[in-house]
């Protein structure tokens, strides 16, 4: 076989998050519909989620022992660049056992390493941006990065404005296809279809400020005649349980696991900010109360959310402020349809389609 002929090798690497995970498997998802002889291999970090998520969607993933830096205790790092120096070596030996074609990064701990030596040995490298605030790792590898796909405007603070494409952020294939209605999503769920739902989610973890807001304005939003699916994530499925237990209006549990029901099923929606979760909402058109996470770097949870508020696509509640004013923002827009349907419409307006799509065009373009 001629090596033009033979499946193209592609290197992605990145995760730590969802927010990362979900769009690495949506994009080599597309790059396999697209020829389902193309080899992918994921590169990630040991011990983060994607090790296990990676192999459960199909996939073959190799870890490198990186680790992010600690920026309030200084000191600690020194553990830190000895796994990067390890990693490097081991990004090296892969690429040479692999001989990708191109390299893509999503963003995330092993992301450095692994595009850093791609870029060193002479591999195109894709970037995959899902913030409208940049990330440092992305940042330091956009300068020698073939091609830089985003999700929001302005970038070009960060970017070479020439290296730029506009894709949107890919999700979950179910989340978009889904052709339950609302009716059919509570039911399914278990939940009056007559009643509006109010879908906390606050990650796979939880959000200790989500869910402490939420307990303690549970009788106010059920009074509203609403209720409540509440994902608690699993550091706190015990005690929010507890709190649930008596209210036949809340469903409390750790994880979601059909969240294209869920989404289908929900009136407004309570969320952290995350570039992933923005996404599925945009392209839902749900009514949603943002709640950014301030433990994430440059806060670019909150700058997301601010891309939504100012566009009058969604209500922003900082962590902060969250247990004094969660519970008034949600009763407000449960008594307020006109807003409901603002938010959604305007929210719908900012979604781009075929993300995926759009990025295995221009890993294509790049391949040739």
């Amino acid at each position: 076989m001629n090596d033009i002929d033979r499946p193209k090798r592609i290197l992605i690497s990145g995760g730590g998050t969802g927010g990362h995970i979900f769009p690495a498997l949506a994009i080599a998802n597309a790059l396999r519909r697209r020829d389902p002889d193309t080899e992918i291999l994921f590169a990630g970090a040991e011990g983060r989620m994607e090790m296990e998520r990676v192999p459960a969607a199909g996939y073959e993933i190799v870890g490198l022992p990186v680790a992010g830096f600690d920026r309030r205790r200084l000191w600690r790092n020194f553990a830190v660049l000895i796994k990067l120096m390890r990693s490097m070596r081991r990004a090296r030996n892969i690429l040479r056992t692999f001989n990708p074609d191109i390299a893509i990064g999503v963003g995330g701990y092993a992301s450095g390493p692994m595009l850093k030596a791609a870029q060193k040995a002479g591999v195109p490298t894709l970037l995959q941006e899902q913030n409208s605030y940049a990330g440092v790792t992305n940042k330091l590898l956009a300068r020698k990065a073939a091609a830089i796909c985003v999700a929001y405007d302005g970038l070009e603070r960060f970017f070479p404005a020439e290296k730029i494409i506009k894709t949107g952020n890919p999700v979950r294939a179910d989340i978009v296809n889904s052709s339950i209605d609302s009716k059919q999503a509570k039911k399914a769920l278990g939940l009056n279809p007559d009643k509006p739902l109010v879908l906390v989610v606050g990650g796979s973890l939880g959000a200790r400020t989500i869910n402490e807001s939420i307990a303690r304005y549970i009788n106010d939003i059920t009074n509203s005649d609403a209720q409540i699916l509440w994902q608690t994530g699993k550091l706190y499925a015990d005690e929010c349980a507890q709190i649930a237990h008596g209210h036949t209006d809340v469903q409390a549990m750790p994880f979601i696991s059909d969240m294209a029901t869920a989404y289908r099923a929900a009136d407004i929606v309570v969320a952290r900010a995350g570039a992933g979760t923005i996404s599925e909402l945009q392209l839902l058109g749900l009514p949603s109360i943002l709640v950014p996470s301030p433990n994430v770097a440059e806060d670019h949870q909150r700058k997301n959310a601010q891309a939504l508020v100012d566009a009058d696509a969604a209500v922003m509640v900082l962590d902060a402020d969250a247990r004094n004013q969660l519970g008034n923002a949600i009763t407000s827009l449960l008594n307020d349809e006109n807003k409901r349907n603002t938010l959604a419409r305007n929210i719908r307006s900012m979604a781009m389609e075929q993300s995926d799509e759009k990025i295995v065009d221009r890993i294509y373009q790049l391949l040739k």
